[in-house]
């Protein structure tokens, strides 16, 4: 009898992966603005994961700019940018490596205090590059108030969802002639992105 609940358990869990992942699919498809897009699947990757928090930051220059945010303070979007050498976010993009904090994600010695993010003063943190071609194009992190142990479906999930997230940004920096732009984050917050085909 456990055993057959563990197996419908973990039937669940798969299906509802796969329900997050057609989802952030079809962000890839639409054409809606990035900016639209991305709130979006940080809200999707968010209610998935039971976060209090998701943040997406995306590359402009060497500095990383908050361009989606679900939680506390939706209203730094724009505002919070840091340079890639500061912080878990920054270490998270010149690593290329996902990152997790399970307690007192403040205390790490590469953290940055940024007083406009409630977010600070979480528990829990888990964080995985955006990527789009082996470049990375950003950052995306997941908060909780309370200490959390994160699955290896949780890091998984984030994982996927950075990838799907560099695709979708890699779509909308091709310009008129197919040809690649940077400044991710320009893209986002001025909404100069390519014209639909």
């Amino acid at each position: 009898m456990a055993r057959a609940k563990e197996f419908e358990q973990r039937l669940e869990r798969a299906e509802a992966q796969l329900r997050l992942c057609q989802r952030l699919s079809r962000h890839l498809a639409k054409q809606s603005p990035l900016g639209e897009s991305l709130a979006a699947i940080v809200r999707m990757v968010a209610e998935y994961l039971h976060a209090d928090s998701c943040l997406l930051y995306l590359i402009s220059g060497n500095d990383l700019v908050l361009c989606a945010a679900h939680g506390p303070n939706p209203g730094a979007v724009g505002e919070v940018r840091l340079n890639l050498a500061e912080g878990l976010t920054g270490w998270v993009a010149r690593e290329r490596r996902l990152l997790a904090i399970s307690r007192e994600a403040y205390h790490d010695p590469r953290f940055k205090f940024f007083r406009d993010l409630p977010e600070d003063k979480f528990e829990a943190f888990l964080s995985a590059p955006v990527l789009s071609r082996h470049r990375v194009v950003g950052v995306i992190n997941i908060q909780h108030r309370q200490p959390h142990a994160h699955s290896g479906d949780e890091m998984e999930m984030l994982t996927t969802a950075g990838e799907q997230i560099g695709a979708l940004a890699a779509l909308a920096g091709l310009d008129a002639d197919g040809r690649h732009r940077d400044g991710y984050a320009d893209l986002v917050l001025t909404g100069q992105e390519a014209n639909p085909r």
